[in-house]
């Protein structure tokens, strides 16, 4: 990388770092997307802050959300109106789920931290026959699509950012808050791991650094 481009680069990541905005709650209209219009239960799997939860409280019966981050959990608690149909508790995502099956579990930003398969493996268990399991997850690029859509996304990060914020500065979100790491597997091995665990499952890469995953249990 030639000084000037990597200016140019530290100049950008100043510039998304001063304005950021949620990745993953860009995604939460087409996650509800996937969903019915109403339905029993459902599980938040990594629920951060809640919002994706305090979201899914509008069409469930009743939403339980778990992360193992104690502070981003109490948070969470802080922000959801106690009338709304929602829980929150502390857990690990792989033995911490309640016992008993949902209709629906989500699942953002939250599956790169876990083992594949094993954690797939635990939200097969749990849910309920017809229901449906939507993941917004991040996956390392590796080949040339990924890096074709990493380069579109970059201005539009920036554009997205200055728009969200109005040009301004801002803090991040409380939602952004949690404690993240990169992904460290490929899309192409996430997607062959992921049908031996879920077959039929859809996956698709997304802009801003992101994959989905739906399967609907028979």
């Amino acid at each position: 990388m030639t000084a000037l481009a990597h200016r140019a680069l530290r100049a950008l990541e100043q510039f998304n770092a001063a304005r950021p905005w949620d990745h993953n709650a860009h995604y939460h209209p087409w996650i509800l997307r996937q969903l019915p219009r109403r339905f029993g239960s459902a599980l938040d799997v990594g629920c951060g802050s809640g919002d994706l939860a305090r979201l899914l409280a509008a069409r469930a019966g009743t939403v339980h959300g778990i992360d193992s981050d104690p502070e981003i959990t109490a948070r969470a608690r802080e922000l959801t109106p106690a009338s709304t149909p929602v829980t929150f508790t502390t857990a690990d995502a792989l033995t911490g789920i309640p016992a008993g099956s949902y209709d629906v579990i989500t699942c953002v930003a939250v599956l790169h931290h876990l083992p594949l398969t094993d954690a797939l493996a635990a939200f097969r268990r749990h849910l309920a026959p017809g229901g449906t399991l939507v993941i917004l997850g991040l996956s390392r690029p590796a080949t040339p699509v990924d890096y074709l859509l990493g380069t579109a996304a970059a201005p539009l990060n920036a554009a997205t950012g200055w728009l969200k914020n109005r040009g301004r500065t801002a803090p991040r979100p409380v939602s952004m808050t949690a404690m993240t790491r990169p992904a460290d597997m490929t899309f192409p091995d996430i997607a062959r791991q992921a049908r031996s665990v879920l077959p039929g499952a859809r996956l698709r890469r997304r802009l801003f650094w992101r994959y989905t995953l739906v399967w609907r249990r028979r």
